[in-house]
């Protein structure tokens, strides 16, 4: 999974710089765990999970799908246009420890 990840994020690099002057931006957004259906169906299989993920985000709680569209939106916004071939960790710190 790792190898895919990094994968992802050279893609992205290459991909910018070979589009960069057409004018388009490309970036990618790599949330940790967010606050989904598919989370809370483990949960429910294993209530002792929740607790392991949470800890393991400095920011002590999971991400919501609001914060990654946010995020999303930003960077398809003009406040972004001098950003391309970015990897944004949204992930309340969870890549700082």
């Amino acid at each position: 999974m790792t190898a895919s990840k990094h994968g992802v994020i050279g893609l992205t690099k290459s991909a910018a710089v070979a589009y960069a002057p057409a004018g388009l931006r490309i970036n990618a957004v790599c949330p940790a765990f967010i606050d989904s259906p598919m989370l809370e169906r483990l949960f429910r299989q294993h209530p002792e999970h929740k607790d392991a993920l949470v800890v393991r985000h400095p920011i002590g709680r999971l991400g919501t799908a609001a914060e990654v569209a946010a995020a999303v939106g930003w960077l398809c916004s003009d406040a972004a246009a001098f950003i391309t071939g970015q990897a944004l960790a949204i992930d309340g710190g969870y890549l700082a420890l």
